[in-house]
């Protein structure tokens, strides 16, 4: 497979890769995120900032028009900091708010740092481990999303470059809270074998003190494409936890419903009332998006997500994966 493209085109339709401060190329007005074989969406630019690429993945920075900075790896949108609190907010702090007492927490991936962020603003927390495997996107994203320039230098947060497996594996502490914000699952991408039931069972839930909780993003959770990696998901966890608890949130900069997933052995029995209550009590600072209403609806979804989640399957293995459309640099 080949590696992903930057596609940004100028308003007549040629290629083109605009405005950039390094290499002098002419301006360019659009990004294409292929999204499907016949699918398309397009984000008008003011200019692209900065372009990369890792032994793992290609990265770029672009400056968007209506979504002002946007982070794309292998030519998928990831981040913009209009939205980008959406994302972040729902990963975090469900599994933070239900957990009882969240004092340490492992983040697999989250290299733009957002993640560890949002769990930094629960007064309960002592520490933050966060292991992304692409030191070349950590410095990116250190060096060029300033929004999160606190997040790199507080004294809770320890940094590990190295593979999220790997580094649970050989550490002997567990955690009250373990957080998948990995890469979506595709062909040739790093991290599809960390969504995988082994994975959950031999290397996750091991690592979880008494009460531990999981939580995954789940990748695109809409009418059309909701099967495609998210019931799988869930379906997955449920085959290794005892409870299992799906939700979802539309991400403008996405064009699409995104999904999460919760696991724990013991239940998620809060109300709305008492969500907002544990809000006002642990977390610092005013969340823009989530509050207990707005997390107790995100739970119930519409009739055909609903019914997928009920008759799903495929259970993810390393030899019997779904992929979301793309390919990464290793395909």
């Amino acid at each position: 497979m080949g590696e992903a493209v930057l596609e940004v085109y100028a308003t007549n339709g040629s290629k083109g890769c605009g405005n950039h401060p390094k290499n002098g190329l002419e301006k360019c007005d659009w990004f294409e995120e292929e999204v499907d074989k016949d699918v398309k969406l397009s984000y008008a630019l003011n200019c692209v900032l900065h372009e990369g690429s890792s032994h793992y993945q290609d990265i770029v920075l672009l400056d968007t028009k209506h979504f002002g900075k946007a982070l794309v790896i292998d030519g998928k949108m990831q981040s913009t900091e209009m939205d980008e609190f959406i994302y972040h907010e729902c990963l975090v702090h469900p599994a933070l708010l239900f957990h009882p007492n969240p004092k340490t927490v492992f983040i697999m991936g989250g290299g733009e740092g957002s993640t560890a962020r949002e769990v930094l603003k629960h007064n309960t927390i002592h520490g933050v481990v966060m292991c992304d495997i692409d030191q070349e996107v950590v410095a990116f994203c250190r060096r060029y999303l300033t929004v999160n320039y606190k997040t790199f230098v507080s004294d809770k947060l320890c940094l590990v470059i190295n593979d999220a497996k790997a580094e649970l594996e050989k550490r002997q502490e567990k955690y009250d809270v373990i957080i998948g914000d990995l890469s979506d699952p595709v062909e040739g991408g790093p991290c599809y074998q960390l969504y995988t039931k082994s994975f959950y069972q031999n290397v996750v839930k091991p690592k979880l003190n008494y009460r531990g909780i999981f939580v995954t993003q789940a990748g695109p959770a809409g009418v059309f494409t909701h099967k495609e990696v998210f019931t799988s998901i869930y379906n997955t966890l449920k085959h290794v936890f005892k409870y299992v608890k799906a939700y979802t949130a539309h991400i403008p900069s996405f064009v699409d419903s995104w999904g999460w997933v919760m696991a724990s052995d013991h239940p998620f029995s809060l109300t709305a009332e008492e969500i907002d209550l544990k809000i006002m009590e642990r977390i610092e600072g005013e969340l823009l998006y989530l509050n207990g209403d707005s997390l107790i609806s995100s739970t119930t979804m519409n009739k055909a997500v609903h019914q997928s989640l009920l008759k799903e399957t495929h259970i993810y293995t390393e030899d019997n994966a779904r992929f979301i459309y793309g390919h990464g640099r290793g395909g």
